[in-house]
């Protein structure tokens, strides 16, 4: 097994503990636990965060915020196919926390201007060790 093997290895272990205490930071931001998370660290690295809400225009789907590591965080709703985005947060790939909280707020109020319907492309899938320098910083 090569050096570069080895280093690689110790990257995606460290992206996946990096990412895990990402998401678990924006879950306590949105007033969830880490019990409502779950986590793909994988390419492309991706997360779901089940809510326990709903909102008045889709009164029977709850509430989700879903993630990737291209298009950043979404608001969706929960259907028998699975997640639909409604709406993009947009700007960074890894926002703060509270920032992924003040989205939350603005979808669940009805703002219109909350997020963007178009899915932004943040970056390209892969090169975890960028994304695990964002999560340590």
């Amino acid at each position: 097994m090569s050096i570069l093997i080895d280093f690689e290895r110790d990257t995606e272990f460290s992206f996946e503990r990096g990412l895990r205490g990402y998401i678990a930071a924006v879950a306590r931001a949105v007033g969830v636990g880490l019990e409502s998370c779950t986590l793909d660290a994988g390419t492309p690295a991706a997360a779901y965060i089940a809510l326990d809400w709903r909102l008045n225009r889709f009164p029977g789907h709850d509430l989700a915020l879903v993630w990737d590591e291209v298009h950043g965080w979404a608001a969706a709703i929960e259907d028998r196919d699975g997640p639909t985005v409604l709406t993009h947060l947009g700007g960074a790939v890894l926002p703060e926390p509270r920032a992924v909280g003040r989205f939350l707020s603005a979808v669940r109020a009805g703002d219109p201007d909350a997020g963007t319907l178009d899915a932004p492309a943040l970056r390209e899938p892969g090169d975890h060790e960028e994304l695990l320098r964002a999560l340590v910083r």
